[in-house]
């Protein structure tokens, strides 16, 4: 029987390569994504060209109730989960401190930072009635460490609590199995920086890598799938650097 996996924002980058790798490692796939249909059809449909069976569950992480949503699909389509990897995020415009508003960091917050503790929530439910462990792993982002002040403050922060709170739940729920990670990527070619606003950062910014080069998002998937697979057995609580360096 193939392990099912829950990849949020699974329709573009990082999401979309991890959702891609994981069909050819064995999986089979729910793929949460919130208004890029056409694109999460495209990822749909080259995970079932390698053999997987892969479920598209539409649904905003800001939202509780569509949070529900996505796993009352899942429960009905697979009625398991094995693993989660917890991706989706938003970053906004650059800015100071001073120019954000309250809306901003709420939203900013409800997306990367509550919406994934919901999600990760569900799905440990979902482990722990199971019996069987399962493994879950957090996206979070080298501005968690580096602040981002002038560009993303409040993106930075939120990725912190990402950290802290990938330690803590993997304190949770290490005794029934179920391994808790974070990666963190650097400076990585995604359509996240064009939603930002600025879509040649990554090549802009990179002579700040020592490898003197951005990242691909096919270079974090594969440590993910790494630290979801059996090879990792014995990681938990920990985050790992994808970074080039910096």
């Amino acid at each position: 029987m193939r392990p099912v996996l829950l990849i949020t924002g699974g329709s573009t980058g990082i999401g979309a390569a991890c959702a891609r790798g994981a069909a050819r490692q064995g999986y089979d796939i729910a793929l949460n994504y919130r208004n890029s249909e056409a694109e999460a059809n495209a990822v749909a449909d080259a995970c079932r060209a390698d053999g997987a069976r892969v479920l598209l569950c539409r649904g905003d992480v800001a939202d509780p109730a569509e949070i529900n949503g996505v796993f009352a699909a899942i429960d009905a389509e697979f009625r398991r989960l094995d693993a989660l990897i917890n991706n989706a995020g938003i970053v906004d415009q650059t800015a100071t401190l001073t120019q954000m508003d309250h809306a901003r960091l709420r939203r900013m917050f409800d997306i990367n930072v509550i919406g994934a503790m919901l999600v990760a929530k569900e799905a440990v439910l979902r482990m722990q009635a199971q019996g069987e462990g399962g493994v879950i792993v957090n996206i979070s982002s080298a501005a968690a460490r580096l602040g981002s002040g002038k560009q993303y403050l409040d993106y930075a922060a939120s990725k912190a609590a990402i950290d802290c709170f990938t330690k803590g739940l993997s304190d949770e729920v290490a005794a029934d199995n179920i391994r808790v990670m974070a990666v963190r990527p650097g400076l990585i070619e995604t359509p996240i920086h064009a939603k930002g606003g600025e879509p040649g950062r990554a090549d802009k910014l990179a002579h700040m890598v020592p490898m003197q080069r951005k990242g691909t998002a096919e270079e974090i998937a594969r440590p993910v799938l790494w630290l979801l697979s059996e090879e990792a057995s014995y990681i938990t609580g920990s985050t790992l650097d994808v970074t080039g360096g910096r």
